[in-house]
């Protein structure tokens, strides 16, 4: 600051009565040490700050103030004569007149060119019209634009105090920037701001620590963590800054500093301590004690607080504890689901064990009452068990069983397990059942395992109709702990042994009988065991390398007839992705976006479900060679697949060195996404980087039985890139068994690919299998194409031109009906050729045809019925590919990153996309896509 300027502050404007103005609020306070640099979100404020408004906006204690200082005082190598950005905290009190007379102090620092220079027309209080125009003119006038940081504005309780400051930012021809700190419920126009494109917004998802982040910080700190440790510390905390410090400073001098960060959490004093003041000071007492008795469940919705609480107000409470409040986190559902930070439901859980037995009681009662009559037995069984309502949780476990069955890799949240008494059991077994199922839900196998062993000691005595049933639901039982213990002989064998216990169908007789009713021994049981079993023993197998799809298909069938739609979700996905790889396009990603248009919020994690429809959706586009909306989909699988990301977007298991890596959490799925990424990058023209994805998915399936169909194609695929590279021989050595008789088809055709390559077309006649036989019709579609293809090339190659056109005929009529292009686009220069000779010779795919051979895009055709056909104009395959990055958390910049395009074009796509899906805002964009089944 010029000294002339340095010397107003100290004293008030001689025509504004009031205490003098202090210099700690017109310079960035120095951030406490050690300060953690974050080149990520520095870059991101240099970006954001070459357009008009930035906001970096999250709740207390998330690093605002201190990534915004950093960040001012690292721009201290600025050109000479230039002033750098202008500085102002804002205070609780702040009215107009306060702020503006700190507003003129910074602008007219910031305004003046020299230290001898005229400064701009700053007024001391709030501006007259007539000020503002002037205001503006200078500077718009400006040699450079005026950058204003104004931290903390949140305290502004007068909107009309920012009136000026917007006319400015409108008028001053963008001679104007703001950056913004400030909690939620900002004073400005931030919708307005929005959709013109013109705001750039950093809130908490990327606040959030890293892993890599987290080990700097502790590194800093002196307390450095194992990686595990590490990764603990991070999921607990949120990656929520103060949070981290707190425990880096509680981590100095501990004996065991993994097991301390490890049990770090809401409850223990320091961070109690800073919760108490820091975050909930300012809290309403009811809005608190709504909060506490909802933290009994991990997310709440507006109907559960009103049954938990007795009130009748939750939904706009919620709704403001998550918008002003930033104390609650709404997930993407329909009605809003709300979800307390880690730290904090830890907090209120503590204070939740302290409340007598009997008003905690009945609240687990009022949760199970709500759940059990919306449709979410899982939860309503752990609070009647909780509540010790032994009848009701019997009665839960018997009428929802199929639902009880866990399908999500991650165990439910550690409780602790609650035992009925003996004589309960003794009167009752079947509630044992229920705490083992409940057990079993929360990933607790042996404790499971002890409860079905207790129930089957009492079952004995049971009456004859009884004991059927309790015999039933035991088997179900012992089929999912193993599948969950990952023990496939015994799933087979427990699979056996209950579809085993189906009714018997009755005799036929001339007169038609009615159906039975619903229960015991009714035709909705026998659809619950063919749902449940086909389920169980389809996951076993996908588990081991084999793609059952005609399995998934028929247990989803079962799930839909038995109304089970966790079942059923869980079957559409693995479907998708399994008709998609046979190539039943069509089929495949309609099943893919069921599997996605599934309500959410119903007490499952959907996320590993999504996941598999993404990867279905990718290998989708890829045989129709999208290969931008392939990229999008295979992003937004990624996470849900085990595979953490590094800075560039490429899942780490997929690119980082290693002889053996560990397998991500879903093996299988991982190894089809690195093989569509392999096939993207050879299409890019690098087979090197392809290979190496092949060779490490291989070896995550190194411990699964040899010759799976996914494995042969992995070996099929990487044979090819080797030949692609030039090494015939590797490629041949990896389809050393493809040449004998009964090889599976997907080598035998990828070896003829390979010999004719290298010249051999004698060679590549004999390996290549008859694609025409009968039993070819049970080949993958891509399979059988391929290989129709090289016999074409082939006969090409033979002069025999009208045996070629023939087979390529064919060969178009499978691929049409299914979209299939890439298997066209990216093959050899062969089949252009023959590509062009047959549009000169006739086809009836000309359009097609045609379009093939000049290696464009065809338009896409919605039909009456088909996703998007009620849109006025069309979304374009790019809008299409970035409106499925909208889905994820990744802000415009990250996405111009993985789509290699520059923020503005991106920004140009949003509003498109905006404009056509008629929507105001990114999530609003997102589910009226959902509705019309874009996405």
């Amino acid at each position: 600051m010029p000294e002339q300027d340095r010397a107003r502050v100290g004293t008030a404007p001689e025509d504004l009565a009031g205490p003098p103005l202090l210099a700690s609020r017109l310079t960035p306070a120095v951030p406490a040490e050690p300060v953690l640099a974050r080149p990520r979100l520095l870059r991101r404020l240099d970006e954001g700050s070459a357009g008009p408004v930035t906001l970096v906006s999250a709740p207390a204690g998330w690093g605002k103030t201190t990534l915004l200082a950093s960040w001012v005082r690292l721009a201290d190598d600025r050109p000479e004569g230039d002033p750098g950005p202008a500085w102002v905290s804002v205070e609780a009190g702040d009215d107009g007149d306060r702020l503006w007379a700190y507003l003129a102090a910074a602008l007219r620092a910031a305004t003046r060119t020299t230290d001898d220079g005229p400064a701009a027309p700053v007024p001391d209080r709030p501006p007259r019209p007539d000020q503002l125009e002037l205001l503006a003119a200078a500077l718009a006038a400006a040699d450079r634009p005026v950058l204003l940081v104004l931290d903390d504005l949140h305290r502004v309780t007068d909107p009309a105090a920012l009136t000026g400051l917007e006319f400015l930012l409108r008028h001053a021809e963008q001679r104007l920037h703001l950056v913004v700190g400030a909690r939620a419920g900002l004073p400005l126009a931030v919708h307005r701001l929005r959709l013109a494109g013109e705001l750039t917004e950093i809130g908490v998802d990327e606040l959030a620590f890293t892993d890599d982040e987290v080990a700097d910080l502790l590194t800093a700190h002196g307390a450095p963590l194992p990686a595990a440790a590490l990764r603990r510390l991070r999921e607990r905390t949120g990656g929520w800054p103060a949070a981290l410090r707190i425990a880096a400073l509680g981590l100095r001098g501990q004996p065991d500093p993994a097991r301390w960060a490890g049990q770090f959490g809401g409850d223990q004093p320091e961070m109690a301590g800073y919760l108490h003041e820091e975050v909930l000071a300012a809290v309403d007492p009811a809005d608190r004690d709504l909060l506490r008795r909802t933290a009994l469940a991990e997310t709440v919705c507006a109907d559960l607080a009103d049954a938990l609480t007795g009130r009748s107000d939750a939904e706009r409470t919620l709704a403001d504890l998550a918008g002003a409040g930033g104390l609650l986190r709404r997930e993407e559902s329909r009605p809003p689901w709300y979800r307390c930070h880690p730290l904090l439901a830890d907090l209120f859980r503590a204070e939740l064990a302290r409340l007598p037995v009997d008003e905690l009681r009945e609240l687990h009662v009022r949760a199970a009452r709500w759940y059990a009559d919306n449709g979410r037995p899982a939860d309503g069984l752990r609070h009647a068990l909780a509540a010790g309502r032994w009848d009701t949780a019997g009665d839960l476990f018997v009428a929802h069983w199929p639902e009880l069955a866990r399908y999500d890799p991650e165990p439910e949240p550690a409780t602790a397990s609650t035992s009925p008494p003996p004589e309960v059991v003794r009167a009752d077994p079947e509630v044992a059942l229920a705490c083992a199922a409940e057990r079993a839900y929360a990933g607790d196998l042996p404790a499971a395992s002890g409860h079905l062993q207790t129930a089957a000691a009492y079952a004995g005595g049971l009456p004859v109709p009884r004991r059927d049933r309790f015999l039933r639901l035991a088997t179900a039982l012992e089929l999912t702990l193993a599948r969950l213990a990952g023990d496939p002989g015994e799933v087979r064998a427990a699979a056996a042994r209950l579809l085993r216990t189906r009714p018997a169908a009755p005799a036929p007789t001339g007169t038609p009988e009615p159906a039975p009713a619903a229960g015991w021994g009714s035709v909705a049981e026998d659809a619950d065991l063919r749902a449940f079993t086909g389920t169980a023993l389809g996951l076993v197998e996908l588990a081991t390398g084999a793609l059952p799809g005609a399995r998934f298909a028929r247990a989803r069938a079962a799930a839909r007839e038995a109304g089970r739609p966790r079942t059923e979700l869980v079957c559409a996905s693995r479907s998708a992705l399994l008709r998609a790889l046979r190539g039943e396009l069509r089929a495949a990603e309609q099943s893919a976006r069921d599997a996605l248009g599934m309500p959410p919020g119903r007490g499952w994690s959907c996320r590993l479900d999504c996941g598999y429809a993404y990867l279905a959706l990718a290998v989708v586009a890829l045989d129709r060679d999208q290969p931008e909306e392939a990229e999008a989909n295979l992003t937004l699988a990624a996470p849900a697949l085990g595979a953490a990301r590094s800075d560039d977007g490429t899942p780490q298991e997929w690119a980082a060195p290693g002889d053996r890596p560990a397998a991500p959490g879903e093996p299988v799925a991982s190894a089809v996404a690195a093989l569509c990424r392999a096939q993207l990058r050879r299409d890019a023209g690098d087979p090197a980087a392809g290979q190496r994805l092949l060779v490490r998915a291989r070896e995550w399936l190194a411990d699964l039985p040899a010759g799976t169909e996914l494995g042969d194609r992995l070996r099929a695929a990487e044979a090819e890139l080797r030949a692609d590279r030039g090494d015939p021989e590797a490629a041949r050595e990896l389809l050393s068994d493809a040449g004998r008789d009964g090889a599976e088809p997907v080598l035998a055709v990828a070896l003829a690919r390979v010999e004719l390559r290298a010249g051999d077309v004698r060679a590549a006649g004999r390996a290549l299998p008859d694609w025409q036989a009968p039993e070819a019709g049970g080949w993958p579609l891509p399979v059988r194409l391929d290989a129709g293809l090289l016999d074409a090339v082939l006969a090409h190659r033979g002069g025999d031109e009208r045996r070629a056109g023939r087979i390529l005929e064919q060969v178009l009529d499978l691929a049409g009906p299914e979209g299939c292009r890439r298997v066209f686009t990216r093959a050899d220069p062969p089949v252009r050729e023959l590509l062009a000779v047959h549009l000169d010779a006739g086809t009836a795919h000309f359009s097609l045809v045609s379009d093939l051979v000049r290696g464009t895009e065809q338009p896409v055709s919605r039909p009456a019925g088909e996703p998007g056909a009620g849109l006025d104009e069309p979304l374009t395959e790019r809008e299409l590919t970035i409106l499925r990055y909208l889905q994820s958390i990744l802000s415009n910049v990250e996405i111009a990153g993985e789509l290699s395009l520059s923020v503005n074009t991106v920004k140009t796509h949003v509003r498109n996309i905006y404009r056509k899906l008629d929507a105001s805002r990114r999530r609003e964009a997102v589910r009226r896509a959902r509705e019309l089944r874009l996405i």
